[in-house]
């Protein structure tokens, strides 16, 4: 049912408004509203189009809040050049209408509220004449501006689902000959129910649209917390690459010349490689937690140093004891022997407690082991202590040996195996996925960047020329952002100078890409980073003329 409060139009509408042209004219807005993705554009394309059709001089959108209020999506005038929303810029200051009272009773007396509580289109001829709705605000901003409000159309808007989202007020249908405010017609209205219905639909998809990618960033978002609750020494890590990334792939695609010419990024490929870089270590939720924080060569779930440490102190209590009884039985009269009994505990004893501060050290990790280091290992494990039953057992279990052992860093070959795996686990995850046709290539990004240009990376052995630039920009923006970080319980954050040179020595052994490495330095992508993520004392003075590997 249609509330109107007008008299019928006797004239005749304009050859331009006739409902051929005007039908027209809706099938082409209704394919801009399908192709828009804007959601401010969209409401725009919608109000544009009601005071086209209708030759409204005003306009107003609102959209149905959880709140249960009319908020001001977009308010227009056009001959008093009233701009407000939508892509203006301008916020629309304005409260919203409640569609229910303070006791729940539905708010009947504002035109707007009243369309959507009743569902029905109200088409008004004058407002100063019209009955049963409140106008005194709109009496107060024609006193204040010298406007005249005569005529209101206002139409509920109601998606596929019956569901209304919104209302669409047009004011003042204006004669297109002499300007002045008519009412609107019932052609103006139909024709305007229709658009409503159209734009609703289109707005509800677009929202979906929205609340879906909404939704995945969460999930994404949600991955990342999981890796972050899982080891803190990550979650930066997971952040920070998405970010170097995308400034690397930036520089390449504001390249005019030289090898990135042609390499070019639409906003869908920008979202992508952004998707990408984000989910690049999801699979090290699959890691166990102890590889990912192994500090120290002995750590598992806690530093096995401790126990080791135990046994030196039971094998110097065993080596005491078996001293005293030695000298027990030898009696008082036997001085000298004692004092070769005691000057040999004495010696041993400090032996062993340089040996435990050798195993301290190496335990870190931190140098490379040499033979020598290694032949002392093997000699220390030589000595035993007595477990419970009597039973003498090696002071160094086999495994303490073979972890103690590990020439560089803090990882065995199995637990490298173990953490480079993530990599298998992410493209399996991530290629597990139906993703849309946009984003088709997040699992190739992703799980490119531990990919080698020699073709000697995991998991796959791709060569450069088989990795696309966006998973080539990652493997970099990976290693640098790993070089600089401060919170990974195995090393110490390193300067730029310092991180630029190592990853100017991967550059030379055919580890990254030498064309991306040239524009890293080149357009300082290492330097925007730093100041926005690194301590003010590692950002020191890089001389490019220093880095290995950097030809510009």
């Amino acid at each position: 049912m249609t509330y109107a409060v007008r008299e019928k139009s006797k004239r005749k509408a304009p050859a331009n408004r006739n409902a051929f042209s005007r039908l027209e004219f809706l099938t082409r807005v209704s394919k801009d509203l399908s192709s828009q993705h804007d959601i401010d554009r969209l409401l725009e394309t919608i109000l544009d189009a009601a005071q086209h059709i209708t030759n409204a001089d005003g306009g107003t959108l609102y959209r149905v809040t959880p709140e249960r209020q009319l908020a001001f999506a977009i308010v227009r005038t056009n001959s008093l050049g009233v701009i407000m929303g939508g892509t203006s810029g301008l916020p629309v200051a304005i409260s919203p209408i409640s569609l229910f009272d303070a006791s729940g009773a539905p708010n009947l007396a504002m035109v707007a509220s009243y369309s959507v509580l009743r569902d029905e289109t109200v088409n008004i001829a004058d407002a100063y004449a019209a009955k049963g709705f409140d106008f005194s605000g709109t009496r107060a901003f024609d006193e204040r501006t010298g406007y005249r409000s005569t005529s209101f159309l206002t139409v509920p808007m109601k998606n596929h689902d019956d569901e209304i989202i919104g209302v669409l007020q047009l004011i003042n249908a204006r004669d297109p000959v002499t300007g002045r405010n008519i009412p609107f017609s019932s052609a103006d209205q139909q024709f305007t129910e229709a658009l409503a219905s159209q734009a609703a639909i289109a707005l509800t998809n677009r929202s979906l649209i929205a609340q879906l990618q909404e939704l995945f960033e969460s999930f994404v978002s949600l991955i990342n917390k999981a890796i972050d609750e899982k080891s803190p020494h990550t979650s930066r890590h997971c952040a920070r690459v998405p970010t170097l990334t995308m400034m690397l792939a930036e520089a390449a695609h504001n390249c005019e010349r030289g090898p990135f010419a042609e390499f070019q990024m639409s906003d869908a490929d920008r979202y992508e490689l952004k998707l990408a870089g984000l989910l690049h270590d999801c699979g090290k939720i699959t890691t166990p937690v102890h590889v990912i924080d192994k500090a120290t060569k002995l750590s598992t779930i806690f530093d096995r140093i401790e126990l080791i440490d135990c046994r030196f102190e039971i094998l110097k209590r065993e080596l005491e004891i078996d001293a005293l009884k030695k000298i027990a039985k030898l009696g008082r009269d036997k001085p000298g022997e004692i004092d070769t009994i005691n000057n040999g505990l004495g010696s041993t004893i400090s032996r062993l407690n340089e040996d435990r501060e050798f195993l301290y050290r190496i335990n870190v990790g931190s140098e490379t082991m040499s033979a020598t280091d290694l032949a002392r290992i093997a000699q220390i494990a030589r000595f035993t202590i007595c477990d419970a039953t009597g039973q003498p057992q090696p002071i160094l279990t086999d495994d303490e040996v073979k972890n103690l052992s590990i020439a560089c860093g803090t990882l065995t070959q199995e637990e490298r195996t173990t953490i480079n795996h993530h990599i298998v686990a992410t493209i399996d995850m991530l290629e597990a996925l139906p993703w849309p046709k946009h984003l088709k290539k997040v699992p190739e990004y992703a799980g490119g960047h531990h990919e080698r240009m020699d073709g000697k990376g995991y998991p796959r052995g791709l060569r450069g020329e088989d990795m696309p630039v966006q998973a080539r920009a990652m493997a970099i923006a990976d290693i640098f952002e790993a070089l600089t970080a401060k919170d990974r319980p195995y090393k110490s954050a390193k300067t730029l100078s310092e991180s630029l040179e190592i990853l100017g020595k991967f550059c030379v052994n055919g580890h990254i890409d030498p064309d991306l490495f040239d524009l890293f330095v080149r357009e300082k992508v290492y330097q925007k980073f730093a100041e926005e993520f690194l301590d003010p004392e590692q950002i020191d003075s890089v001389d490019p003329s220093k880095i290995p590997g950097y030809q510009s």
